[in-house]
């Protein structure tokens, strides 16, 4: 009788020997590991996850067979779904050891090159897809997806519609803007009519035109143009001068007191020239302010003054330092 070393070098036991490790039955020292965190040698789980992929191949083709119960479908397919779930154990462990990334996030489409349903979470092979419970959830979910896409194709109709869409250019040949004048002016005689019906006054009388905006004022204002010249504030100081400029034409026929109360108007316009400017402005608003805190105890002109503008030279510090400061976080940290 052969030993059992001259047994293992025989070819049928070798042949034996291969054709259990094609189909993932190996000896009891050579199975895959149940926890693949256990594993930590790299080529290891590269070995096992090859060996899973020609499991999960025989498991794909198994299911196709046509002489399969929907039972035995049901269980092949359970069985290839967990083989899925133990291969994505096996790339985490190949990730976490350094390898290659075999978990790419590809999406499985079809020949129309829409997303297959159920391909996140439970997936169906073969003849699972045409299971019973599985055949109404594939054609209930195809035909949410035709809803979306109707509701979508109806509502594109809507979707980057030119100005015309929005009515922006029904006043550009001016048929609108004449149909609106001539109801303007109809809905005005009507309007007439009916007051001098209800006055019991004589409706002979002609009905005067509609009043419209541009010939209610006499003078109207520019819209784009600019505007009128506001009278300096300083105007009626200026006249006063000249009339005293004119008055002191013949200083020497003026009398004594005339000519003092001349030479006095003068130097009050001079020390006014040299202040108004600078404080004129502030004064009348200060003014103004006493007269309206007047009416209104609970506040004081101090409250009712403008608030004070920093200046331009404050503003660029104010920036330069808000400059500084972020550059500094984004360089050196908080």
């Amino acid at each position: 009788m052969a030993r059992n070393e001259e047994k293992a070098q025989s070819m049928l036991y070798r042949f034996r020997e291969a054709q259990a490790a094609e189909l993932g039955l190996g000896t009891r020292a050579d199975r895959r590991p149940k926890m693949a965190s256990a594993c930590k040698s790299l080529r290891e789980c590269e070995r096992w996850r090859g060996e899973i992929l020609r499991e999960l191949s025989r498991k794909v083709s198994k299911i196709q067979d046509a002489g399969l119960t929907d039972y035995e479908v049901r269980d092949v397919n359970d069985e290839i779904n967990k083989l899925m779930r133990e291969k994505r154990h096996w790339e985490n462990q190949i990730i976490a050891l350094g390898g290659a990334n075999y978990r790419r996030n590809v999406a499985m489409l079809d020949d129309d090159g829409k997303e297959v349903p159920g391909t996140k979470g439970y997936k169906y092979f073969g003849r699972a897809k045409d299971l019973p419970g599985v055949r109404e959830l594939f054609q209930s979910k195809k035909q949410e997806e035709e809803e979306e896409n109707q509701a979508l194709a109806f509502y594109k109709k809507f979707m980057n519609q030119g100005p015309a869409y929005f009515g922006d250019l029904d006043e550009a040949d001016g048929k609108l803007l004449e149909y609106e004048r001539q109801a303007e002016e109809e809905e005005w005689r009507d309007e007439y009519t009916h007051v001098l019906e209800t006055l019991n006054l004589p409706l002979d009388d002609p009905i005067p035109k509609m009043p419209r905006g541009s010939s209610a004022s006499s003078t109207p204002l520019p819209s784009n143009g600019p505007s009128p010249p506001q009278p300096p504030v300083n105007a009626k100081r200026k006249a006063q001068e000249e009339d005293v400029e004119m008055d002191t034409v013949n200083p020497e026929a003026a009398a004594p007191d005339q000519a003092k109360r001349l030479r006095k108007a003068e130097s009050d316009g001079a020390a006014k020239t040299d202040v108004i400017p600078s404080n004129g402005g502030a004064d009348s608003i200060r003014t103004h302010a006493s007269a309206a805190a007047a009416y209104l105890g609970f506040l004081s002109p101090e409250d009712l003054m403008p608030p004070t503008l920093p200046t331009r030279e404050e503003m660029e510090g104010v920036l330069l330092a808000l400059r500084k400061q972020a550059l500094v976080e984004e360089y050196f940290g908080e």
